[in-house]
């Protein structure tokens, strides 16, 4: 496959910020599938390090097997490492990551000593603004098919058939975490803990907030408008 000129061309670090059912991983897709960089999840990065069983992941497993949450120094070693990757050169999207303004400073120190093909670059950051009430209804909303993973939303994308899959047939399921109690948690955590990460950014004149309750199409131009004018 020939490469285009956005997969050969140097991005740096792109940070995605948003509440849980704003459309981070959405976009993420997109832009991997732009510039050819990685997608690095935190999620992710614990899945692989314990499935794996590596030192950092067999630690992670012990923490998240007493129901505590993994501390910042085990994450903030899993994110470093996977930076060193060699797909990481040109640059990568940070999805979930930082959660904390404390993980925001660690990683702004070990941007600064970070280049890309001699140039030090700061971080491009995105935050996908919604509604509570939309993202509410995003997360509530959500049901997938057991057999293919094909995502509804019984608001906004519903199956033709309430509850059953379009393809196959089969009955939908609601994620443990897209309940009402959950999504509530999920959210108030977001609120506490992340959504001072934005105003940390704004402070550095680093932040581009979009409207992320427009049509997904207007969100992925506006997000690639953030990225190209800051590079």
């Amino acid at each position: 496959m020939t490469e285009t000129a956005e997969q050969t061309r140097v991005i740096g670090p792109v940070i995605f910020l948003g509440a849980p059912g704003a459309g981070k991983g959405t976009q993420a897709k997109r832009m991997v599938e732009r510039y050819g960089i990685p997608q690095i999840s935190t999620g992710d990065l614990l899945r692989e390090h314990v499935s794996m069983g590596t030192a950092l992941g067999k630690r992670a497993k012990e923490v998240m097997e007493r129901g505590e949450l993994v501390p910042d120094k085990l994450v903030c070693d899993m994110v470093e490492m996977r930076l060193n990757r060699k797909d990481c050169e040109r640059g990568y999207i940070l999805d979930g990551f930082p959660r904390t303004v404390d993980q925001a400073k660690w990683l702004d120190g070990v941007l600064a000593k970070r280049d890309f093909f001699g140039q030090v670059i700061p971080p491009v950051v995105v935050d996908f603004t919604v509604s509570y009430n939309q993202l509410f209804k995003r997360l509530t909303g959500r049901r997938s098919c057991p057999n293919d993973g094909k995502i509804y939303n019984v608001y906004f994308q519903p199956p033709k058939v309430a509850d059953v899959c379009d393809d196959c047939g089969a009955a939908l399921v609601t994620r443990k975490d897209d309940t009402e109690e959950a999504i509530t948690v999920r959210l108030k955590s977001y609120e506490e803990q992340t959504k001072p990460l934005a105003e940390y950014y704004r402070r550095q004149g680093r932040l581009r907030s979009i409207d992320g309750e427009q049509a997904s199409e207007a969100v992925t131009a506006q997000t690639i408008t953030a990225i190209e004018a800051a590079r």
